[in-house]
């Protein structure tokens, strides 16, 4: 049974990391159409915003910690089937083995739900730019990890220009129609969140950023978003 690892991988840039190996040992599936270049990236977004879920919202892993994960693998009907069961995660950090297998267990009744879920971000505003639109930051715990501009139209709806989020899997969304229902902006895009995984579009991790980076530059010329870089 195929096994991926991340080898020992700074936490900030494990999702990345699972993304490169996935596609690396799948390339010759790729070729040869048994699996398609799509249902990798969506199979490994699934697993990394199952892992963001134990390493950050539950052991509260900082960037800079190391971390290595393993887990087996088979496919089937053209998807990649994560087995569960066999998933290991290494933190160099003061977590004892137990403690996290704990957790890990602890969340496999819920597995399913978290990969197929709607990630519960939090969204503020960040500012307006010269032409109108409004930019909004996305947060998940109190982190930014994202952001969107959007164009008012009217009273009926706004236009989701663009939107790039780096966690818990880097994505990218573009030309979406939001109804805005007699809210505000906020309220419509908190309302409408499930559009952030619908119409995703799953991008390397220096691609999300770079196009969010250019989405905040729209309001504030000097941000940055940087880059976690895996250490050799």
């Amino acid at each position: 049974m195929p096994r991926l690892s991340s080898g020992y991988v700074i936490a900030g840039a494990y999702a990345y990391k699972i993304r490169r190996t996935a596609f690396a040992q799948l390339r010759n599936a790729v070729r040869e159409g048994t699996v398609r270049s799509g249902d990798i990236a969506y199979a490994v977004a699934q697993l990394n915003r199952f892992l963001y879920s134990i390493l950050v919202e539950n052991l509260k892993v900082d960037k800079g910690d190391i971390v290595r994960v393993v887990i087996d693998y088979e496919l089937v009907s053209g998807r990649i089937d994560w087995k569960l069961n066999t998933l290991k995660i290494e933190v160099f950090k003061r977590f004892p083995d137990e403690e996290i297998r704990k957790i890990i267990e602890s969340k496999l009744p819920v597995a399913e739900t978290i990969m197929t879920g709607v990630v519960e971000y939090s969204i503020e505003k960040i500012g307006e730019t010269d032409d109108g639109d409004v930019v909004l930051a996305l947060k998940l715990g109190g982190r930014e990890v994202g952001a969107l501009v959007l164009t008012p139209i009217d009273q009926e709806f706004v236009y989701l220009k663009k939107a790039a989020v780096i966690e818990p899997s880097p994505v990218i969304v573009e030309k979406q129609r939001v109804p805005l229902d007699g809210k505000t902006i906020e309220e419509a895009m908190k309302s409408s969140i499930s559009i952030l995984t619908t119409a995703a579009k799953y991008v390397s991790d220096e691609e999300a950023r770079k196009m969010y980076e250019t989405i905040k530059r729209r309001v504030i010329p000097t941000a940055v978003v940087e880059a976690v870089r895996e250490e050799e």
